[in-house]
Formats: structure tokens, C-alpha cells, sequence
């Protein structure tokens, strides 16, 4: 008889116990990560959101793209987030890691497009800046006379590029491997200077040609090699890792007016007073430049919501309809005012049909 009180006595114990924890567990908030160029647009909408609803206001934190991504993607527990912003596209490798992870259904929602600036003070000299001179001051190693050949970069001045640029030390600032903004600064930005060589955007060619063929192994091998080419950053001080934080860029800008920093134009149209973006291939970074494609550094921003969380934490339809309401991501909405360059109006309902009916992203 004792051994049955025992045994009933354990078994409601732990019944109490994983009440508690239930309880612990639960989330009456929605928890959002990812990227700090996403994360003002974001920060925004959850305070209009909890204003409107009456709830508690989502918590915003930046991680950065690739940081956002691994929380995310790390489990379909309540205890990990519902959404993760990113300002890329999600990689094939992240989903299938999701997949893997149980988190099965993933909402993606393209919020609109912003530019990728290369600013520095309005107290510095005027940038006038190409591609193929970016990726010169940057790249670890860059071509030598002879095609084919590759050395360890040289130049240490502007002026050691291009005469017409200022006498200044290559000085850039700007986010870790883990942002998303790094990512499309590499993508855009440098791979696009790279590829005006045209031996190396043979290699690209060449990867395509061997993947159509079927011969994965030699796509994959040169596919490797134009991008450690264009996309590895030189290591000697000549770009400098600040962190996911824009606003400190925009700060160690102010007080350095020698060097240079890459950010989201948000960033630069919220420190219109402190800094200036540099012309890129002939054009000014502006709204219009980015929203009709002309400015050549520009990226699409997503947010991607975990669809076993909508119903388990309250508020999470709630916010997708906000974000994507005309009021926030709309022509005239309060999120152009923060520098979003919004999709067109066709673009905008297709993305908010999908979005708010729950669609999930499927990826080959």
C-alpha cells in the first residue's frame, strides 16, 4: 500500500512539476531575431503593432542574418524564436537545416528593397566609386597583369587604385560574416568589380556550363573558386569588422571623416546630418535610384515566420497583417518614412495574400 502511495505521490508531483515548466515555457510575446538592417523596420511595426492590439509589444533583437538564421533554425520549440528577419534571402543550406530541425513550414514574407551605401563623414572628401575599385581595396588578392594570376593586395591608398580618388588609407568599416548586409555587400558589390575581369567571370560561366552537363563535382570546384576570388575580404586592416550595430559605424564615421563604412541606406537617410553616401558606377544612392534598380548595390529584405508557432504564441497573424498592411510597407506607409523602398503595388498584394494566408516557402 505504501509502495502505491509512493508511486501516486511521484506521479503527481511530476505532473505539477511539468505544469510549472509548461507555464515557464510559454510565451506571451512574439520573439523576433535577425538582421540589424531589418530590425529598425521591424522595431517600428512592433510598436504600432502592440499600440494597436493592446498586447505586449514583440521583442526585437538584432543578431544579424546569419545569427538570426541558426537561432531559428535551431529547434521548433517554444523556446526558440518565431521569427527571424534577414536581409537576404534565405540559403538552401539554413532551410534544409530547418528541415532537419523539425521546423517544417516557414513563411516568407519580402518586405521591399534598400541599398547597400558606401558613406563616410560630411566632414570627409566626396567618393566617386566603381565596383571593380571597391573590390581592388578590399579584395584579399587581387589580379596581377597576366590573366589568371592572382597576389596579395597591394594598395594601401585610394590614390593607389585610382589618382582621381583622395590620398587617404583604405580604411572601411563595416558587419562580420554573420550579417546579411556583409553578404550582399560581397554579392553586389565586390563579386560585381570581380566579375569585370573577364577571366574570372569565365569561371562563373564555366561552373554553369558543368552543372548543365551534369557534372556536379566540377561545377561545385569552380563555383568555390570565383567566389573565394571575389568574395574573401583582406585580413590586414584595411576593412574593419565593427559588429551587427549600424549606428556605431555611423558613430566611428563621425569621428574618423578619413575612413569609410557599409550599411543599409536606412542608416545613411536616418544620419543625413552626419553622413554622405558615395556615387557608385556614376549613380547617387538615393530612393529612387534603388526602387528602379539603377543604383547598382541594392538587395531585397524578408522576414520568415515558424507556422507552428502562429496559434502557440498570441499575436503572430496579428503582426504578419500589420507589417504587411498598407499602412506600414505601403507607398505612403510609415516604414518608407524610415527608409524601406517598397515592392510594387502588384508585388505587395501577392506577398500579403501569401503571407497572410500562411503559405509555405518550399525550396529545391
Amino acid at each position: 500500500m505504501k509502495n502505491i502511495y509512493k508511486s501516486t505521490a511521484v506521479i503527481i508531483a511530476s505532473s505539477a512539476i511539468m505544469s510549472i515548466s509548461n507555464s515557464v515555457v510559454a510565451r506571451d510575446y512574439i520573439d523576433v531575431v535577425g538582421s540589424s538592417t531589418v530590425y529598425p523596420f521591424a522595431t517600428v511595426v512592433a510598436e504600432t503593432f502592440g499600440k494597436k492590439t493592446g498586447g505586449k509589444t514583440p521583442k526585437i533583437e538584432s543578431t544579424g542574418s546569419g545569427g538570426g538564421m541558426k537561432l531559428f533554425c535551431a529547434g521548433n520549440g517554444i523556446s526558440t524564436p518565431d521569427i527571424t528577419n534577414a536581409s537576404r534571402r534565405i540559403k538552401l543550406s539554413e532551410y534544409n537545416k530547418c528541415q532537419k530541425n523539425g521546423v517544417k513550414d516557414i513563411i516568407e514574407v519580402m518586405i521591399g528593397f534598400d541599398g547597400i551605401a558606401i558613406a563616410n563623414s560630411k566632414q570627409g572628401p566626396a567618393f566617386n566609386l566603381t565596383r571593380r575599385e571597391l573590390f581592388l581595396a578590399l579584395a584579399k588578392q587581387v589580379p596581377n597583369d597576366q590573366a589568371g594570376e592572382l597576389i596579395d593586395n597591394p594598395y594601401t591608398k585610394w590614390s593607389d587604385i585610382n589618382p582621381a580618388l583622395p590620398n587617404t588609407k583604405i580604411e572601411v568599416l563595416g558587419p562580420p560574416p554573420t550579417s546579411g548586409t556583409r553578404d550582399a555587400f560581397a554579392e553586389l558589390a565586390l563579386q560585381g568589380g570581380c566579375f569585370t575581369y573577364d577571366w574570372i567571370k569565365q569561371i562563373k560561366k564555366d561552373s554553369k556550363t558543368a552543372k548543365k552537363s551534369g557534372d556536379k563535382s566540377l561545377a561545385s570546384q569552380l563555383k568555390k573558386k570565383y567566389k573565394t576570388i571575389c568574395h574573401s575580404i583582406r585580413e590586414d586592416g584595411s576593412y574593419v569588422e565593427v559588429g551587427e550595430n549600424d549606428n556605431l559605424i555611423v558613430e566611428k564615421l563621425r569621428a574618423n571623416p578619413k575612413a569609410l563604412g557599409v550599411f543599409g541606406f536606412s542608416f545613411l537617410d536616418q544620419n543625413s546630418d552626419v553622413v554622405k553616401g558615395a556615387v557608385i558606377d556614376g549613380v547617387k544612392i538615393d530612393f529612387e535610384a534603388i526602387a528602379d534598380g539603377s543604383y547598382p548595390i541594392s538587395r531585397p529584405l524578408y522576414f520568415y515566420v515558424k507556422k507552428s508557432h502562429v496559434g502557440k504564441v498570441p499575436g503572430i497573424k496579428e503582426f504578419i497583417a500589420e507589417f504587411t498592411s498598407e499602412d506600414a510597407w505601403g507607398e505612403d506607409g510609415y516604414l518608407t518614412d524610415k527608409g524601406l523602398i517598397p515592392l510594387s503595388d502588384d508585388a505587395r498584394q501577392k506577398m500579403s495574400d501569401s503571407a497572410n494566408g500562411l503559405a509555405p516557402l518550399k525550396m529545391q
